[in-house]
């Protein structure tokens, strides 16, 4: 192995914000699919082997390095996993990584299996494989390979098609760059907001998962070089990011870089408790070559049904509930969603032990044993699924997963983060 360590990378309190500003230009060319966010337990198929002998470089050279990589050709397979460690109480797991089986459907179910809504959320939870190819930032296509099915987003120029093999059903959104540009207030395209957010917003790939990565370093982080890897059959750098501070559930987010081009091969986030990775991203095979144009050409075979974005109601954008959507005090049925309805977030400390704050509708907190607000037997579902505490703040109850935790005060606040049990206990008791 090279003879990298934490002791000689380490990188300096004042440099992160250079870094950020460097990390966050670089494109992300096959960003094709997302993992909700946020959302991966190492299988053998992505262990590395070999310690291959490449020169020295340092943490800040390989950041460099990075966000200096220009690879818009490339195809592969990425085997993704992800293990947060939700309930599986009645199927709650599978309902809350795949939004519950209805995600993406319209009124009354109806909808297309193939909006990207539901089924690339099924990313997280469990392990998946993906055949992924990008050609330049208009052509990009990732497909999820089932035992006997699959489904594939393809972003090709102004068009994302969506398409499930198993229910023979497409997606189809029109005008994606105008609808990007309506977003931005440049344009006034319909139909293809959601369809190109899925495509290309959300992270799937090891440079996508980087990519958020390293927009949260800052002083309160720690990057070091340790030692080299192959992954994929290519030699590679290993940077690693930990947390500074204590509190938080991240333990330390290892990051595989092509020695080559720069681009992150392999993605690992590791919880402070130790155990099995959260997330764990790698490609088993990959090519930096030109893919095929018939790559990105998509028809829909005969009899498919196809759903149109307009016909979804640009859902993107123009999402309004329906009645009966929100039930709790204090929303009214049938209003617009607005960023007013966070009910004054904020943000409480800095950097990896950073917790948000807001307040519930209504200024209740969730309903107890006696109150008659729900039926007893969902009464001691919901009471299952956290740990009671108490503090200057009152008494509220911990819902956990292995990366995010969230506190509900009987008062109705919130607090929310990727940090322990005891910090959120903590930041409560400082707000009272």
């Amino acid at each position: 192995m090279a003879p990298y360590g934490p002791e000689q990378d380490t990188t300096e309190a004042g440099e992160p914000r250079a870094r950020r500003r460097k990390a966050s230009r670089y494109a992300v060319p096959v960003a094709v699919a997302g993992v909700a966010a946020a959302t991966i337990g190492l299988v053998p198929a992505l262990a590395t082997s070999g310690d291959p002998d490449l020169p020295k470089i340092t943490a800040q050279e390989l950041i460099e390095k990075i966000a200096a990589s220009d690879t818009q050709r490339l195809s592969g397979h990425v085997k993704i996993s992800t293990d947060l460690g939700l309930p599986s109480v009645g199927g709650l797991a599978g309902g809350v990584a795949g939004g519950g089986g209805g995600a993406g459907r319209g009124e009354g179910g109806e909808g297309s299996a193939a909006d990207p809504a539901s089924k690339l959320m099924e990313l997280a939870s469990g392990t998946h494989t993906l055949r992924v190819a990008a050609d330049g930032p208009d052509k990009q296509k990732v497909s999820v390979l089932g035992d006997a099915s699959e489904y594939s987003l393809i972003h090709n120029g102004d068009e994302v098609w969506g398409y499930d093999s198993a229910s023979n059903e497409a997606y189809h959104a029109q005008g994606a760059d105008e609808g990007a540009e309506r977003r931005s207030g440049k344009g006034t395209g319909k139909g293809a907001e959601f369809g190109k957010g899925a495509a290309k917003g959300l992270p799937a790939t090891p440079k996508d998962l980087a990519e958020q990565a390293l927009k949260a370093v800052d002083g309160t982080t720690s990057v070091t070089v340790d030692g080299t890897a192959q992954v994929a059959g290519r030699d590679a750098y290993r940077l690693v990011v930990k947390p500074k501070q204590s509190g938080s559930t991240v333990g330390q987010i290892t990051v595989a870089v092509d020695a080559e081009t720069g681009t992150p091969l392999k993605f690992t986030l590791t919880p402070a408790p130790g155990g099995a990775a959260v997330i764990d991203a790698g490609f088993t095979k990959v090519d930096f070559g030109k893919p095929s144009a018939a790559t990105f050409d998509f028809t829909p075979p005969k009899g498919a049904k196809v759903t149109e974005a307009d016909e979804r109601g640009a859902r993107g954008g123009d999402f309004k509930p329906k009645d009966g959507d929100f039930k709790g005090k204090g929303k009214e049925k049938g209003k617009e969603f607005k960023e007013e309805d966070l009910n004054d977030l904020r943000v409480i400390g800095e950097g990896w032990g950073s917790i948000a704050e807001l307040k519930l509708p209504g200024g209740q907190g969730l309903p107890t044993a006696g109150s008659g607000d729900v039926p007893p037997d969902a009464q001691k579902l919901l009471d299952s699924l956290g740990d009671k505490v108490s503090g200057e703040f009152g008494s509220g109850t911990v819902f956990s997963t292995r990366l995010i935790n969230a506190l509900v005060t009987d008062d109705g606040t919130v607090y929310a983060g990727a940090v322990t049990k005891d910090a959120l206990v903590k930041a409560a008791n400082a707000a009272h």
